[in-house]
């Protein structure tokens, strides 16, 4: 499906694209990780009024934001049961509310990549438009306080590259990593509208490993020093990276080639220059990691009702 061509008969909303001709001899698109099938489902009925979607890498985080932005929408009573749509798998989790759609997606790229291909065709089959899609998460911070909201202003590789590189028939493929700056704005802007926590925007390195990947001295191997670490750390903070975390490259890459708007909204919960492990209560984690959330929520709440007003 060619972008432009969108462009020409939908001039006021936007598609969401899929780049594979092999799809048009498929009698039954079996979206298998979210146990959910184009014969099977009415796609269409079940998610065509989706604008919004967020996803995270906890079933749990995804549950507890959908319950958290019912709230804030006032759209049903968030003390009721919300079934998880995708509760014929145990592989990712999926709820939704009116046009919020929730949705976990593991750890690390591959994880989120195998998600992402089965979102994009589940919006594209349900015919889904203008659709706005952040992931929400936690990061390792780089220089910055704890509880610290990093808005990637772009996703970096461990060598502080802006591309996405995968192996595919073994040829190495490099995509472009770039977010919807706008989108990007948008939010850091609702944030000073909060006013109730630290918000940067800044680049995110997206690593393949939580342990060697990102500089730490405490998994089951370590061949370098302190020093080592802190010069890594130094040179990525001098780059712009304002956090670490495993999924942002695949998850920009992804989103850009089929047309939706994107953002990365992270928190960090420590920085990674003056140690490697969480210290901090579980109070206060849990209070860092609902920060994310409260933006978003803030952000869709705001669209949702400017375009109340608009019609």
């Amino acid at each position: 499906m060619n972008p432009k061509d969108n462009k020409q008969t939908a001039s006021h909303s936007s598609p969401v694209c899929v780049h594979n001709p092999h799809l048009d001899s498929l009698k039954d698109d079996i979206l298998y990780h979210f146990s959910l099938g184009t014969n099977t489902h009415n796609l269409p009925a079940m998610f065509g009024d989706v604008k919004f979607v967020c996803v995270g890498g906890s079933p749990w985080r995804m549950k507890s934001f959908i319950e958290y932005i019912a709230a804030e929408l006032c759209m049903e009573d968030p003390k009721s049961e919300y079934p998880n749509i995708c509760a014929g798998t145990d592989r990712y989790a999926m709820y939704k509310v009116g046009p919020v759609l929730s949705v976990s997606h593991g750890m690390g790229i591959p994880s989120i990549a195998i998600m992402l291909h089965e979102l994009i065709k589940l919006l594209h089959h349900a015919h889904c438009t203008d659709v706005t899609i952040i992931r929400i998460g936690t990061s390792g911070g780089i220089g910055l306080e704890p509880g610290t909201v990093v808005v990637t202003k772009q996703s970096v590789d461990a060598t502080f590259l802006p591309k996405f590189e995968q192996v595919i028939l073994g040829k190495t493929v490099v995509r472009n990593t770039d977010l919807d700056q706008s989108l990007a704005l948008e939010l850091l802007q609702c944030s000073n509208e909060l006013n109730q926590f630290e918000t940067v925007l800044g680049n995110t390195m997206c690593t393949l490993d939580f342990y060697e990947g990102q500089g730490r001295l405490d998994g089951a191997f370590c061949s370098y020093t302190e020093k080592d670490k802190q010069e890594y750390l130094n040179k990525a903070n001098q780059a712009g990276v304002c956090n670490i975390e495993m999924e942002s490259s695949v998850f920009a890459a992804m989103c850009k080639l089929s047309g939706l708007r994107a953002a990365v909204v992270c928190v960090t919960l420590l920085d990674r220059l003056k140690g490697d492990q969480l210290s901090s209560s579980h109070e206060v984690l849990h209070n860092y990691q609902q920060r994310p959330q409260i933006l978003v929520g803030h952000y869709i709440k705001k669209h949702l009702n400017a375009n109340a007003v608009r019609s």
